[in-house]
């Protein structure tokens, strides 16, 4: 037997066609059994995937049988357990209101059977033709759920029910148990039992059928107006988006409601347009071409905006609004605030500013320990541009205050000028008791060195000669292993630390006027709503404001 033959033989089975009860219940597959219960017991259900439900089965009644639905139905079923706050023990017009929020669907009659001898009721929508499953499914949850009804088990549950989408697995309806078995009944208008004849049942099912007017358009509208979608966001996020798409589905109705409705339109693509159909969260162009295909896509735009010359134009006035918004992001993207975060520590210039000078100072004290560096502008210059150091960075004013002459004095200007404290006089000692007295500085030259910075070898003056003095017009002729002069250290470390005062201080500058710019911006972003005729973005704008006012007036 092949495999086409066998999946053949699976799918049929002999139809008892003049049973006008059996043809109710077309879908057959994956359905539901077990064995009667004793009193008191609830049934044990099963599902049978290995062939369909055959009448004959049905007919013979060995089980209690239950059924599912395939791709299309032409009835709906509200299953409400003895339990439920909606029984009519519980609230005598839970059925009446049930009846009344699915009369916006066009159904208007219906037939009530008790589902079991526990007492629960199984009430049937029955309608003239075949609609797709999830649509009738996820219409009619929609609409019991906006008038305040809980869809759970135990309590009120409906057929077919709103499952959710997985691309990856076919997932089946939930099944139901069939009527009129085992302490099932037709009830009344007064929820009466008054018959468990399937004969009686066809009569009912077929006056409500006839009543029962509902199409394909009239279901997509209620749903793309009232269906509350469910996607991986949370019930604050659901509510907003399912109350943008009330806004927006319906359209223009009548003039000066384009700019409420590109701002409602604007917010739902840039918060929520890569949960809806975009692969990414939405920015500039691609925001924009976004909001346009929803606008020109909406009913009334052609016979009621009054704005379609400039379009366009609005439309990208209003996505570069809700992107400088601090208010608004992509859901699940960025949830703090977008107003630009201030400056956290030195910024990339200021680091490789601060590179430079460490590379400088480096540069100039390797010269000095070595006793080359030079007195004339352009001797240095040339040394430092060796070192791999710029001239547009050595003559930078910044850098200047490491290296020029005018900052860091020549070997006359230093011989020339008294030491602090005096504790190197201008000429080389004349004598060795002299030389053991300035071996080591004083407490007060120490309190000027930097704690890190390289000191000189303790070795004394004993590389000048005794007894000869050193012309102060004559360059200073000292051995190579010869100790730095203590005020030149001095000097260089000086430079070094009031470079970094005014570094830090042209960054404080910089905080401050970053964060002036950025409140201005948000100012005239408050403003702009106020203007606008939008009245959420208005009432935002003003509680805004007063909050702002409560700080300031606070401080």
């Amino acid at each position: 037997m092949t495999a086409a033959t066998y999946a053949s033989l699976r799918s049929t089975y002999i139809q008892e066609e003049n049973d006008r009860f059996l043809g109710l219940w077309p879908h057959r597959f994956d359905y539901l059994f077990s064995a009667h219960p004793d009193p008191g017991s609830k049934p044990q259900w099963q599902t049978e995937s290995r062939h369909p439900l055959s009448d004959r089965l049905l007919q013979q009644g060995s089980y209690l049988y239950g059924v599912r639905f395939g791709q299309t139905t032409n009835y709906a079923l509200i299953d409400i357990d003895r339990g439920s706050p909606y029984h009519p023990r519980r609230d005598a017009l839970a059925i009446t209101r049930l009846s009344e929020t699915l009369e916006e669907l066009g159904l208007v009659q219906h037939l009530t059977v008790t589902s079991s001898d526990s007492g629960g009721l199984h009430i049937y929508f029955p309608f003239e033709i075949s609609l797709p499953s999830w649509q009738v499914g996820l219409a009619i949850t929609t609409l019991v759920e906006n008038k305040g009804f809980k869809v759970l088990p135990g309590w009120l549950e409906v057929f077919p029910n709103a499952k959710s989408y997985n691309p990856g697995e076919q997932t089946l309806y939930n099944g139901h148990r069939l009527p009129l078995q085992q302490g099932g009944y037709l009830l009344n208008e007064d929820l009466e039992p008054v018959s468990g004849c399937r004969h009686r049942f066809i009569e009912a099912w077929s006056t409500a059928t006839e009543h029962n007017d509902i199409n394909l358009p009239q279901l997509a509208a209620i749903i793309s107006q009232a269906k509350r979608r469910t996607y991986n966001v949370s019930s604050k996020a659901e509510k907003f988006l399912n109350d943008l798409n009330a806004e927006i589905a319906v359209g223009w109705t009548g003039r000066k409601q384009t700019n409420r409705l590109l701002g409602r339109i604007t917010m739902r693509s840039y918060i929520f347009g890569h949960l809806l159909d975009a692969p990414a969260p939405l920015q500039g162009k691609a925001l924009e071409a976004h909001i346009k295909q929803t606008v020109l896509s909406l009913p009334g735009y052609e016979l009621w905006c009054g704005h379609k010359e400039d379009i366009d134009k609005r439309i990208a006035a209003w996505a570069r609004s809700i992107e400088n918004s601090s208010d608004y992001f992509p859901y699940g993207h960025n949830s703090v605030s977008k107003e630009p975060p201030k400056p956290e520590g030195p910024s990339w210039n200021e680091r490789q500013q601060q590179a430079a000078r460490e590379r400088i100072s480096n540069a100039v004290q390797a010269f000095i320990d070595n006793d080359t560096w030079p007195d004339s502008i352009s001797e240095r210059f040339d040394l430092l541009l060796e070192q791999g150091i710029g001239g547009s960075t050595l003559y930078k004013d910044e850098h200047k205050s490491l290296w020029h002459p005018r900052f860091i004095p020549t070997t006359d200007q230093r011989l020339s000028t008294p030491s602090v404290g005096d504790e190197h006089p201008p000429d080389p000692p004349t004598s060795q008791g002299q030389v053991t007295a300035l071996e080591a500085p004083s407490q007060s030259a120490q309190a000027y060195c930097v704690r890190d910075s390289k000191k000189p070898e303790d070795k004394g003056f004993g590389s000048f000669e005794t007894g000869k003095n050193n012309s102060l017009g004559r360059k200073k002729q000292q051995d190579s292993n010869s100790p730095v002069p203590q005020q030149l250290w001095l000097e260089i470390h000086r430079s070094i630390e009031a470079g970094r005062t005014s570094q830090a201080a042209t960054q404080t500058a910089q905080v401050d006027t970053y964060q002036e710019e950025v409140e201005a911006a948000h100012i005239a972003n408050l403003k702009e709503w106020l203007a606008s005729d939008d009245p959420i973005l208005v009432a935002e704008a003003r509680a805004q404001l007063r909050r702002r006012e409560g700080e300031y007036g606070s401080g």
